[in-house]
């Protein structure tokens, strides 16, 4: 898992990456990580990327983002009032780590996760046998 902090100069973060790390970004896999890696360690690349620093050509991420492939392939609905946090900030933080979000609960639901006054979703979670945490639980599955 590597921090990509903002803003950042996308290019630099890229050419830093490892191919272990290139994997774990989502929808990369191994064919696109290797020559991800390889165009960046190229000289002629290299130079190129030198050259456009050089003149003052940036590539920047304005967002903030942990790419991380922890929570992928699981999906989480919000319900309720988080105290710890926005409700955008909780999407967020999902995202970062790979997680998805939907404003609906299914059978395809990893987690619900439930504050304060929780609303419906809550219910249909239970009938679904869906694994619902509360905000604790939330928040030892974004760091452990």
């Amino acid at each position: 898992e590597f921090l990509i902090s903002k803003p950042t100069h996308v290019l630099k973060a890229f050419q830093k990456l490892s191919l272990d790390d290139l994997q774990t970004i989502p929808d990369i896999g191994p064919k696109v990580a290797e020559s991800i890696h390889n165009w960046f360690r190229e000289s002629r690349n290299v130079k190129l990327l030198e050259k456009l620093d050089k003149v003052g050509v940036k590539i920047i991420s304005h967002k903030s983002s942990v790419v991380s492939h922890k929570l992928r392939g699981k999906t989480f609905v919000l319900t309720g009032t988080l105290e710890s946090m926005s409700r955008d900030e909780a999407k967020e933080k999902i995202r970062a780590f790979g997680g998805d979000i939907s404003e609906s609960v299914s059978k395809k639901t990893g987690y619900v996760v439930a504050g304060s006054e929780p609303g419906s979703k809550l219910e249909k979670a239970r009938k679904l046998g869906v694994k619902v945490i509360d905000e604790k639980q939330f928040l030892e599955v974004l760091t452990k």
